[in-house]
C-alpha cells in the first residue's frame, strides 16, 4: 500500500520525502518538522518512494527508514542514485542499528551523508535537517549565480562577435570610401578635360554663328522681320557663350594652400572695379568702398567675388536711378557658416549694399542656386550662375554669404570670412568647385 499526503502548510520551496514502512514513524517526523513549515512528502515503501521520484526530482532532502520489507533503504537509495535526475538529493538514513564502520563507509560510498538513530532526538533531527536544507538553499543560490554567469558570458560573447562584425563592416566601409574617392579623383579629372572641350570645341561654333551672323546682317539685301531674327540668333548665341563661360567659371577652379595669400581686400576691389569700368561710366554708378582688412585669401577668387557682387549691383538698378553703391568690413563673433548653422567663430564681414531693384525676401536663399533666375534675361542679362559661383568661392574660403533685401529698397550681400583662415586645405576641402 502506498500513502502520500501533502503536508497544508504555508507554500515552501523546500519538499522533504519521508520513507518508513510504519505509518506511526512517518507522522512522527512530520510532527517534529512541522514548525519548520517545510512541505513534507511521505512514502510507506521503497517502492512508492520511486514512484513519487518518477515525477518530482525537485526535494530537497530524503530520510529514509533503513529497515523496511522488500526494498530496504539501502537498496532503494542505490536505485535512486542511479538516475541523474536525482543523484543531487542528500539521504539522511533512519536506524535503530549501530553499524560497523565498514557498512557505514558502503553507505557513505553509496551516496547517502547521514544517520539518525532511533529513538528520534527531535531536536537532532530538526539541526541535521535544517544543516541539509541551508545546503541546499546555498546550492540553489550558487546554481542561480552560475545560470546568470552563463547567460552574461553568452551576452558577453554575443557582443564580442557583434563588435568584431561591426569592425569589419567599418574596415569595410573604409575599403569602399577609399575605393569611391579614387573614383571621385578619376571623375574630377575627366570633368577636367570635359571642360578643356567645352572652352574650346564647344565655344568655336558658337563663333562662328556670331560671325557668319553678323556678315548677313551687314548686307542690305533682305527685310527687317529676317534683320529681326538675325539679332535674334547673336543674342541667344551670346548668351549661350556667357553661359558656357560662366559655367566654366563655376566648375574648373581647384585650389591647394599655396594658393592662400595675405592680400588687401581694397586693392582686389579696385581690380574688380576696373573690369566693370564701362558698366559704371553707362550706368553713372556710385561705389563707396570703406576700409576693407588684409586677409589670407585666394586672389583670383576673391576679385572674382568682388566683380560678380558689384557687377549684379549694377545690373539689377532702378530705372531712371544710378545705381549706389556701398561695401563696407566689420567683425562678427557669429554667424550662417556654409551649413547654415551659426558659428561661435569670429569673422571679418564684407557687406556689399545698393539702392537696386531688391526681390523677396523669401527667395534669399534661392538665388544662390545654379541658374536660379528671379527675372526673366529678357529683362536683364545674365546666365543665373554669378551668385552661385560667390557661394563656392566663400565655401573654399570656409565662410558663408547671406542676402537680405525688399522689393524696391535694394539689396545687401554680407559675406563672412574666418578670422583664423586655414592655410592648409583638407582633402575634401581641395576638391573642385563644381563638385
Amino acid at each position: 500500500m502506498e500513502h502520500v499526503n501533502h503536508h497544508d502548510t504555508r507554500k515552501s520551496d523546500i519538499k522533504i520525502l519521508v520513507v518508513d514502512d510504519r505509518e506511526d514513524n512517518l507522522f512522527s517526523i512530520e510532527a517534529i518538522l512541522e514548525q519548520d513549515k517545510y512541505t513534507i512528502i511521505k512514502a510507506n515503501s521503497g517502492k512508492a518512494a520511486l514512484k513519487i521520484l518518477l515525477n518530482q526530482h525537485d526535494f530537497s532532502l530524503i530520510l529514509m527508514d533503513v529497515q523496511m520489507p522488500e526494498l530496504n533503504g539501502f537498496e532503494t537509495a542505490t536505485i535512486i542514485y542511479e538516475r541523474d535526475k536525482l543523484k543531487s538529493i542528500p539521504i539522511i538514513f533512519i536506524t535503530a542499528h549501530d553499524y560497523d564502520e565498514d557498512y557505514m563507509f558502503k553507505s557513505y560510498k553509496m551516496g547517502g551523508v547521514d544517520y539518525i538513530y532511533k529513538p528520534i532526538n527531535p531536536e537532532l533531527l530538526r539541526v541535521k535537517v535544517g544543516v541539509f536544507v541551508e545546503l541546499y538553499r546555498k546550492n540553489q543560490q550558487l546554481q542561480q549565480h552560475e545560470k546568470k554567469l552563463l547567460a552574461a558570458n553568452r551576452s558577453l560573447q554575443r557582443e564580442i562577435e557583434e563588435r568584431k562584425s561591426s569592425e569589419e563592416k567599418v574596415r569595410s566601409l573604409n575599403a569602399q570610401l577609399l575605393e569611391n574617392n579614387e573614383h571621385l579623383k578619376a571623375v574630377n579629372e575627366e570633368l577636367d578635360r570635359f571642360a578643356y572641350v567645352a572652352s574650346h570645341d564647344l565655344q568655336e561654333p558658337l563663333r562662328k554663328i556670331m560671325v557668319f551672323s553678323d556678315k548677313i546682317l551687314m548686307k542690305n539685301n533682305h527685310d527687317t522681320e529676317t534683320d529681326k531674327y538675325f539679332k535674334k540668333i547673336i543674342s541667344s548665341t551670346s548668351r549661350m557663350q556667357s553661359l558656357i563661360n560662366d559655367l566654366l567659371s563655376f566648375s574648373r577652379h581647384s585650389t591647394s594652400s599655396s594658393d592662400f595669400k595675405e592680400t588687401d581686400l581694397n586693392l582686389l576691389v579696385a581690380e574688380a572695379m576696373t573690369e566693370l569700368e564701362v558698366e559704371i561710366e553707362n550706368t553713372h554708378a556710385q561705389i563707396y568702398i570703406g576700409k576693407l582688412p588684409t586677409l589670407s585669401v585666394i586672389p583670383s577668387l576673391m576679385r572674382q567675388l568682388f566683380y560678380n557682387l558689384l557687377g549684379n549691383a549694377i545690373k539689377f538698378r532702378k530705372e531712371n536711378t544710378a545705381p549706389e553703391v556701398h561695401i563696407t568690413a566689420g567683425k562678427t563673433g557669429t554667424g550662417s557658416h556654409i551649413n547654415g548653422s551659426p558659428e561661435a567663430e569670429e569673422f571679418h564681414t564684407i557687406t556689399v549694399s545698393d539702392n537696386g531693384i531688391g526681390f523677396d525676401p523669401k527667395y534669399a536663399e534661392d538665388i544662390f542656386s545654379v541658374f536660379k533666375r528671379l527675372h526673366s534675361y529678357h529683362e536683364f542679362e545674365g546666365t543665373g550662375v554669378g551668385l552661385s559661383i560667390c557661394k563656392k568661392i566663400v565655401e573654399k574660403h570656409h565662410g558663408f554669404i547671406r542676402a537680405e533685401s525688399n522689393p524696391g529698397v535694394g539689396s545687401m550681400f554680407i559675406v563672412g570670412l574666418s578670422a583664423k583662415q586655414q592655410v592648409e586645405l583638407l582633402p575634401e576641402q581641395q576638391m573642385k568647385l563644381g563638385n
